[in-house]
């Protein structure tokens, strides 16, 4: 390998496991000399010499059709420019799977992890910090993280969503949410806000997760059932928002004019639907990235600035509100 590439077998050996300290242009023929020979490296050899195994792991609850997709590809690019692959595993709604994710992921040896959520179970938590590799929890805050958080207050979100609607001069309210445990953060945040503001009756439905536009048009029909035929109503999802949409215009309702609609995500159609959704935006590729930024420091021995990174969020308004 090294005498067809023209290089050293310790560039070789560097060009597979620290791409980075190598220039670009010895990295790309070395790449070009793999792929002629079809040679596949023995990583685990490496593994045992060196206790690294080049590998994170991930977990997440969902990525289908969901707010998580941009997170994992900006993770994977950044950890793919410092040689790392990731290793991906989704745990569902609720988080029912990640324990024996977990078990199954660590066996491996992953030099560190990703995982969405800050709660786990306590087995899980043993495991964790006996795991003595970075860990990243993301999508939500601590004060008490196991090693390194990035995330957003949701308490915050729906806070700021109930004031940013109340403010609007909306007085009846409603909430369509999924049953995961952050968006039930949401919803109870935007609920105490509501009742701070002298608002008590709030109508809401909850839906199994992950949501998806049927969804919001099954709600919004079980809403108007019960009385509520004009109002401002926060989703915890653009899919329910988008599906709310869907349904007051196919029932001949103005948005906003009769029901008012905010989602949460700022997914990439948000901005396209007619009329163009109001929702809350996170910064999800900033998500992946800093994770991704926070792990490799610790892999290299660099000490961490902030365990606990907030990349907050903003309320983008739009035509439904």
């Amino acid at each position: 390998m090294a005498e067809l590439a023209g290089v050293s077998s310790m560039t070789v050996s560097r060009v597979l496991n620290r791409p980075e300290t190598v220039a670009p242009e010895t990295v790309e023929t070395v790449r070009k000399a793999i792929a002629r020979t079809g040679y596949v490296p023995n990583l685990l050899a490496g593994a045992l010499a060196t206790t690294r195994t080049k590998l994170v792991a991930a977990i997440v609850p969902t990525i289908s059709g969901s707010i998580f997709a941009a997170c994992i590809q900006s993770l994977t690019d950044r950890l793919e420019v410092a040689g790392y692959q990731m290793l991906l595993g989704l745990s569902g709604y609720p988080a029912a799977r990640e324990e024996g994710l977990l078990n199954a992921i660590l066996s491996r040896r992953p030099d560190a992890l990703f995982l969405t959520g800050t709660t786990h179970s306590a087995q899980s938590r043993r495991r964790l910090r006996g795991a003595k590799i970075p860990i990243v929890e993301t999508w939500d805050l601590s004060a008490k993280p196991i090693d390194m958080a990035v995330g957003f207050s949701h308490q915050r979100v729906g806070r700021d969503a109930a004031q940013f609607l109340f403010k609007k001069g909306y007085r009846r309210f409603a909430a369509i949410g999924a049953e995961d445990e952050r968006a039930k953060i949401r919803w109870k945040s935007y609920l105490a806000a509501l009742t701070e503001l002298g608002v008590d009756d709030v109508a809401s439905i909850t839906t199994p997760a992950p949501t998806n536009l049927w969804m919001g048009r099954d709600g919004l029909s079980k809403l108007i059932a019960d009385g509520f035929t004009h109002g401002a109503v926060f989703c915890s999802s653009d899919a329910l928002a988008h599906g709310v949409l869907v349904e007051a215009q196919a029932r001949g309702l103005s948005v906003p004019g009769d029901i008012a609609v905010i989602g949460f995500g700022d997914l990439d159609f948000a901005a396209f639907t007619v009329p163009a959704l109001t929702t809350v935006r996170i910064d999800r590729f900033a998500v992946g990235r800093l994770a991704a930024e926070a792990i490799l420091s610790r892999l290299a021995g660099e000490p961490v600035a902030e365990k606990v990174i907030d990349v907050g969020f903003q309320i983008i308004e739009r035509e439904s509100t």
